[in-house]
């Protein structure tokens, strides 16, 4: 299993704007596809106006097909076309789980 953690940076006071779009427009077609958020987190301390999406995936191969499909949705489109005007920047990352350690192995 990995997570994909995509990071966007919205013009200050947009979060609000932003979220709703995504309640009415983006939220639904993105389930189609990706399934259930991990989560949907904003920033309260640190780098404001950001907001963070965790997703779930089998493997690089099973992300890459989900993702594929939701570019190719039309319903996806309107949303992207909807907050386009609210995105400064946005980054992703892939995360790996940690080799488990056996506790007091010193490592």
């Amino acid at each position: 299993m990995i997570l994909e953690e995509r990071e966007y940076r919205l013009v200050p006071g947009s979060t609000g704007r932003y979220l709703d779009a995504w309640q009415r427009l983006g939220r639904v077609p993105q389930t189609r596809h990706l399934g259930e958020p991990v989560g949907v987190y904003t920033v309260e301390i640190g780098d404001l106006n950001t907001l963070i999406y965790l997703w779930r995936f089998t493997d690089l191969a099973d992300r890459a097909d989900r993702r594929w499909a939701l570019a190719d949705d039309a319903e996806f489109a309107v949303f992207r076309q909807e907050v386009r005007g609210l995105l400064v920047s946005q980054s992703n990352r892939i995360l790996l789980p940690a080799p488990q350690m056996a506790v007091g192995s010193g490592r």
